[in-house]
């Protein structure tokens, strides 16, 4: 059994900054990739950021690139997101994932991940 625990989130006001972590525990495997994801109320699941594991090469959807930044400590199974300027469009509950198989399409998509966090909640106040 794999788990991943997210930690992190909470209240911040507008222009605030919070870094999220995702912890990978359980049942040793072979991580490919590692995703962020949220879920604002009343709105679909949207792709954040991606980090491929082995070469740290990263991916931002649009509206957080400059302001979000993925990383991850390789030995420690550990993925975070730095997320400054937050605005209250990036309120929402973030869930952390992670791929263990080769993926041929885009690492956009859930699809390419095998695990999932709990989520942690995520508020900006305007």
């Amino acid at each position: 059994q794999v788990q991943l625990v997210e930690s992190g989130g909470r209240l911040v006001q507008t222009g605030g900054s919070l870094r999220l972590s995702c912890a990978a525990s359980g049942r040793p495997f072979s991580t490919v990739a590692m995703g962020w994801f949220r879920q604002a109320p009343g709105k679909e699941q949207e792709f954040v950021a991606t980090i491929l594991w082995s070469s740290g090469d990263t991916d931002y959807t649009d509206s957080v690139k400059g302001r979000f930044t993925i990383s991850r400590d390789y030995f420690k199974h550990t993925m975070y997101l730095q997320m400054n300027s937050l605005k209250p469009e990036d309120t929402a509950v973030y869930y952390c994932a992670a791929g263990a198989h080769r993926h041929s399409g885009s690492y956009y998509n859930t699809d390419a991940y095998d695990f999932w966090g709990q989520g942690t909640q995520v508020t900006v106040s305007s």
